[in-house]
C-alpha cells in the first residue's frame, strides 16, 4: 500500500489513480495526487502526476518531486488520472487536463516520453467534456485506437492515424439498469492482451454511489465488439480505507498489466491510498 504520508516532499494530501508500467525490471507507477484531496468538498486542490517505481511492490524509489503538473489554461487545475501504455518504444500517457473554470472544464490530453520521467506535452485530443481516456498498447489496422468517455454515452472508440485528429465515436459499453454499474461507467486502465481478446477492466458506480471494477472481453481485431461482458463486479470496496477516505466506498483503477502468470490491476482506495490486486491467468474464465 502506498499512503500520502510517503510523498511528504510533495506536500500531498492523497496519491491515487495511478497508472502502471513494468520497465526494466520495476513496477513504474505515475500516479495522481493533490495538495489537500482531490474532492470539492475539500476546498480548491491542485493535482500532478508523481512518479515511483519498486521491484516487488515493497520497497520504493520515489522521484523527487512532480514528473507532470498542469501549465495550460485547460489544465489549471493540473493533470488527472493517467493512463499509459508504450507503442514502438515511446510511453504515452492519456491523462485529464483540469481546467476548472467552469462545470465540465475537462480535456483528454496527451504526453510523451522515453524515460517515464520527462514528458512532452501534445495538447488536447478531443476539445470537448470528456475524460476517462487510454490508447490501446498497440496500433489497430493502422490507426491509433482511443479509449474515452463522452458525457452520458459510456465507453467509446476514436481512431487517428497521426493523434492530432480523430475520426469515430463508437459506443462499445453503456449502464446496465438495476445493477453494480447502473449510473455510471468508465474504463479502468489500457487493456491488456488475452488469448481469445482484449482484456478490459472498468469502473461502475450504482445509485448509492459505490465504485466497483468489472472486466469485459473485447474483440482481438475488432475492438468495438464486446465478446463477453462479466456480470458481476471483480473488485468491490472492502477495506477501511477503501470505505473511508477523502471519497467513501471507491476502489478506481487507471491501470492493468500482464507480467508472467498473473495479471496485475493497480487501483486506489478512496482517493487516498494505492493498493495492487492479482489474478492468475490461468484462473481468468470466460
Amino acid at each position: 500500500m502506498l499512503v500520502p504520508e510517503m510523498f511528504e516532499q510533495y506536500k500531498n494530501g492523497g496519491v491515487f489513480n495511478t497508472a502502471a508500467i513494468y520497465l526494466d525490471g520495476k513496477f513504474n507507477l505515475l500516479f495522481r495526487g493533490t495538495d489537500i484531496g482531490g474532492h470539492e468538498d475539500y476546498g480548491i486542490y491542485q493535482n500532478f502526476i508523481g512518479h515511483t517505481k519498486s521491484p516487488d511492490f515493497k520497497n520504493w524509489q520515489h522521484h523527487p518531486e512532480p514528473v507532470l503538473v498542469g501549465e495550460h489554461p485547460f489544465e489549471g487545475r493540473g493533470p488527472e488520472d493517467p493512463r499509459v501504455v508504450c507503442i514502438d518504444g515511446t510511453f504515452y500517457m492519456v491523462y485529464t487536463g483540469f481546467g476548472g473554470r467552469y462545470p465540465g472544464d475537462f480535456r483528454i490530453c496527451l504526453a510523451s516520453s522515453n524515460d517515464l520521467i520527462n514528458w512532452k506535452k501534445h495538447g488536447i485530443l478531443l476539445d470537448e467534456t470528456n475524460k476517462n481516456g487510454s490508447l490501446f498498447p498497440e496500433m489497430i489496422g493502422g490507426e491509433y485506437v482511443l479509449l474515452h468517455r463522452r458525457r452520458h454515452r459510456g465507453i467509446c472508440l476514436s481512431f487517428s492515424k497521426d493523434l492530432k485528429s480523430f475520426h469515430g465515436d463508437i459506443k462499445i459499453l453503456g449502464t446496465v439498469p438495476n445493477s453494480w454499474d447502473s449510473v455510471r461507467i468508465g474504463i479502468a486502465g489500457p487493456p491488456v492482451i488475452h488469448p481469445e481478446g482484449w482484456l478490459l477492466f472498468y469502473h461502475g458506480v450504482d445509485r448509492y454511489g459505490v465504485y466497483r471494477i468489472g472486466v469485459v472481453l473485447l474483440d482481438r481485431e475488432r475492438p468495438w465488439i464486446v465478446l463477453v461482458r462479466q456480470e458481476d463486479w471483480v473488485l468491490q470496496p472492502e477495506l477501511p480505507q477503501e470505505i473511508n477516505g477523502f471519497v467513501s466506498n471507491v476502489v478506481f483503477s487507471c491501470a492493468a498489466m500482464n507480467w508472467g502468470d498473473y495479471v496485475i490491476v493497480p487501483y486506489a482506495g478512496a482517493d487516498k491510498c494505492i493498493y495492487v490486486a492479482y489474478i492468475e491467468k490461468d484462473k481468468i474464465n470466460f
